[in-house]
């Protein structure tokens, strides 16, 4: 049989070769006291150096020594020192063969080892057939054996046999997903799923290609384009059960092999895997299209505001004119007045020279109608955007699934009125709050326009705060399914948090009780730390640079030292040394980029923000279809992850980054960026960074300086909630909280050469399903988007620029003379989603 080559050379040497660190050694290659018994049995020096070596080498990484295998000094250092033998003599236990069989059958026979033969092997080869199902590649379903044959106490066999065994039963799994999906559809559905590859829409792509291209929108019209897909996926009889028992990361490389396909070759494939294939795309993307639709409502309503709020501006503007001649007019009388009252002369006469009772009545009338103007707010505008409302927002609210807590309800009630599913006369509003201005508004609303907005504009504002939600949708979820399990969190060692609420607030309490009696002592002493009270006013004393003023001139005198390379030079360098491009794996087959060359200029293309057509015209190796094909099946979201923590990973282990921290605790920190005017139409403003719009990038650098996540976020987003995207360990929290970390342990205040933001401690999770190793390895990478929509896949150009921005080192920018990329960020430069 062929031999499949399933994992890279690096992989291999991870899971059979003798291990070097010292940890490692130190848990798999301590002899206990019967160990040390059986082995000073043997005679002569090299034999029980032979044998020691033998039993440590089938206890990890389990299998057996290879003739003219060369032992790696530090494991002969290691067992020598514990068997009271020098390292050389080894040397002698090569000579005869016969020697190391004999002991090998006195290992099996004394620890019970056993070959990978017979009843053993057949029961191998079932578990990890049910194991493929669940594995998430192949080198994780290759551990996944190892470990279990350590486990079971069966010698591994050839890498050979280990690569054909998990190729074959990840591809019967494969299969098994397939027919399991297909044989859940009736004949009805399999037609309509099957006409979407034959049948066109607009005259010009097919229905399977229409349906995954599209893209949050900012108008009505895009609305109603969004509406038109998710009501066809509707109409297709495709339930979310027929994914009952399939994995999500199985159903997550359905969808993106369909994202990827052409229409027309997928009518090639074979029945069961198109009909998988199809039916996992018509349910996701419902659910993506119902996000895009929610987004797009969020952006209408805020361009609806802002529309308003220009409005109120406007007319306070036009009467600045108005309010001058109205004053003036007012001093005159009130001059007029104050001059008779002083001279006891007629106010009858003083008013009738200043202008006359009319001309008075005429500026108490003006001024009331400027009090009116001035005092107004955007809700007496707002209701001029129910013409565009109501182009969608009937239709929009029959067709989403939406889910509400019970604060909720009483919007959702009013909601079902406007998409006209309930019928009254009445307009409630209960699901506003008591002190609402709206009520003001609503008492003069004529034709119920203003209610409607003002549900709509509630509506947007529940999907923020999570109060109502979507069904199976992954960013407007329901937040329970976001929460780690309360059983998986029990059962995290080291995670010291209480799970009842009122002992942790109790001990809250108590901290914060001792810690203001230490403030108010040391205030009354003039010796708070770093401060001092003036007047009644904490005043904090500005922190002193960290690094002195001569340290400038010489990082900028050893960056000149420093030769000259290329970047593709670089690039080669780097992956020789830590292996990022294997992450980069087969979409379908899990089988690492052969084209390493190929694969760099994707990456770099991207980074750049150069494109693959100009990258294509660039270089002399590749073309442009080429480059096309391993972008869409090498290059996704978790791949870039796993080749960020790669990256990582490979400079935490640099020497010199352990001079700047010890990879345990990071930085978090929003970065804004200026987008084009057609931002705004898109609801990209936020107030705090003025009246232009733009995006957020949220960036966590770890204290090595090593960008490990970075997502894009919309301009309007608060920063503190957000985290990397896995659960930490019990002490301190990753959060934009500035100067107070959670669960009450001290921090510093900044890393070096950093602004001040909240610091983010990621220790490891043994055992646990959400681990999040140490030190830091990997995080939310900038993302490329999963949408179906060919344009979201590449990025659009604002994200590209972005990814560039936010790949710098630190929060500081760092431009001509700024600080130099690190390791990672030469590495790694994607677009964000």
């Amino acid at each position: 049989m062929a031999h499949r080559t399933v994992l890279t050379e690096r992989q291999r040497s991870a899971l059979f070769d003798l291990p070097t660190d010292r940890t490692v050694m130190l848990r798999h290659y301590t002899l206990a006291d019967d160990d040390l018994e059986i082995i000073r049995a043997r005679r002569r020096p090299h034999n029980r150096f032979g044998f020691a070596l033998q039993l440590c080498a089938l206890r990890y990484p389990g299998r057996l020594l290879t003739p003219g295998e060369v032992i790696p000094l530090e494991v002969t250092r290691f067992l020598a020192a514990q068997l009271g033998l020098k390292a050389d003599d080894l040397a002698g236990y090569a000579s005869r063969e016969e020697t190391r069989h004999e002991h090998l059958a006195a290992l099996r026979d004394l620890y019970d080892y056993k070959m990978f033969t017979g009843r053993g092997s057949r029961d191998l080869k079932v578990w990890i057939e049910n194991e493929a199902e669940t594995a998430r590649s192949n080198e994780d379903l290759a551990r996944r054996f190892v470990e279990q044959c350590r486990a079971t106490q069966t010698i591994l066999p050839g890498i050979t046999v280990i690569e054909r065994l998990c190729a074959d039963a990840l591809v019967a799994a494969e299969r098994r997903i397939d027919a399991r999906i297909a044989d859940r559809l009736d004949d009805k559905t399999r037609s309509r799923l099957d006409a979407l590859l034959t049948e066109t829409a607009d005259s010009s792509v097919t229905r399977f290609v229409w349906l995954r291209q599209f893209e949050v929108g900012q108008n009505s019209a895009d609305m109603n384009r969004l509406l038109d897909r998710l009501e066809f996926l509707q109409s297709i009889p495709v339930e979310r059960s027929i994914l009952v028992g399939v994995p999500a990361h199985r159903i997550a490389r359905l969808r993106r092999q369909g994202e990827r396909y052409f229409a027309g070759d997928l009518r090639d494939i074979s029945g069961d895997r198109r009909l998988a294939i199809l039916a996992v795309c018509a349910l996701e993307w419902r659910s993506a299209i119902a996000d895009a639709v929610v987004e797009t409502h969020d952006r209408i309503v805020g361009k609806t505001w802002r529309e308003a709020k220009r409005a109120c501006d406007a007319r306070a503007d036009d009467a600045k004119a108005a309010l001058k001649d109205t004053l003036q007019g007012f001093s005159n009388f009130g001059s007029a007045l104050l001059e008779a009252h002083e001279d006891q002369a007629s106010l009858m006469e003083a008013v009738q020279n200043a202008g006359g009772w009319a001309s008075l009545r005429g500026l108490v009338s003006t001024a009331a109608q400027l009090t009116d103007t001035l005092a107004a707010d955007p809700l007496a505008h707002v209701v001029h955007g129910y013409h565009r409302f109501r182009r969608y927002a009937p239709r929009m609210l029959r067709a989403l699934d939406i889910q509400a807590a019970p604060v909720a309800e009483p919007l959702l009630a009013a909601a079902s009125i406007i998409a006209g599913t309930e019928t009254t006369t009445t307009r409630p509003l209960t699901f506003l709050r008591r002190a609402s201005k709206w009520h003001r508004h609503l008492n003069h609303d004529d034709g119920n326009r203003l209610w409607e907005v003002a549900v709509l504009c509630h509506l947007r504002d529940a999907f923020r705060a999570g109060d109502i939600w979507l069904a199976h949708s992954r960013r407007y979820g329901d937040l329970k399914d976001a929460l780690v399990p309360a059983e998986v969190a029990r059962a995290t060692p080291k995670l010291a948090m209480p799970f009842e609420p009122e002992i942790w607030l109790a001990d809250r309490k108590s901290r914060l009780a001792d810690s203001l009696q230490l403030l108010a002592r040391a205030a009354r002493a003039g010796a708070i730390p770093g401060g001092s009270i003036e007047d009644g006013v904490l005043k904090i004393d500005r922190l002193t640079a960290a690094v002195p003023e001569e340290a400038d001139a010489m990082v900028l005198d050893l960056y000149k030292r420093l030769p000259e390379i290329r970047i593709t030079d670089l690039l080669l360098e780097v992956d020789d040394a830590i292996g990022f491009t294997e992450a980069f794996t087969h979409l379908r087959t899990g089988v690492p980029c052969k084209d390493r060359v190929g694969m760099l200029n994707v990456l770099l293309a991207e980074g750049l923000n150069l494109g693959l057509s100009k990258m294509a015209g660039a270089t002399n190796t590749h073309d442009y279809f080429q480059l096309s094909r391993l972008s869409r099946w090498h290059v996704e979201s978790e791949a870039m992850a796993r080749a960020l923590a790669i990256v990582i990973e490979g400079q935490s282990a640099l020497p010199m980054a352990r001079f700047w921290g010890g990879g345990t605790s990071a930085s978090s920190d929003g970065q804004f960026f200026p987008t084009t005017r057609q931002g705004e139409a898109m609801n990209l403003i936020n107030a705090k960074y003025g009246h232009e719009p733009g995006l957020k990038a949220y960036t966590h650098v770890s204290d090595q300086f090593g960008p490990f996540a970075t997502q894009t976020i919309p301009a309007t987003v608060n920063e503190a909630p957000l985290h990397p995207g896995r659960p930490v360990d019990d002490r301190r929290r990753p959060e934009n909280t500035r100067t107070v970390c959670r669960h009450g342990r001290l921090h510093r205040p900044r890393l070096r050469r950093h602004r001040p933001s909240g610091l983010s401690v990621h220790p490891p999770h043994p055992g646990s399903a959400f681990q999040a190793p140490l030190p830091l390895r990997s995080g939310i990478l900038p993302k490329r988007t999963e949408g179906p929509d060919r344009r979201q896949g590449q990025g659009t150009r604002h994200q590209l620029k972005l990814a560039r921005y936010t790949a710098q080192r630190g929060h500081d920018g760092g431009g001509r003379n700024g600080p130099k990329p690190t390791l990672a960020e030469v590495c790694i430069l994607s677009p964000t989603a």
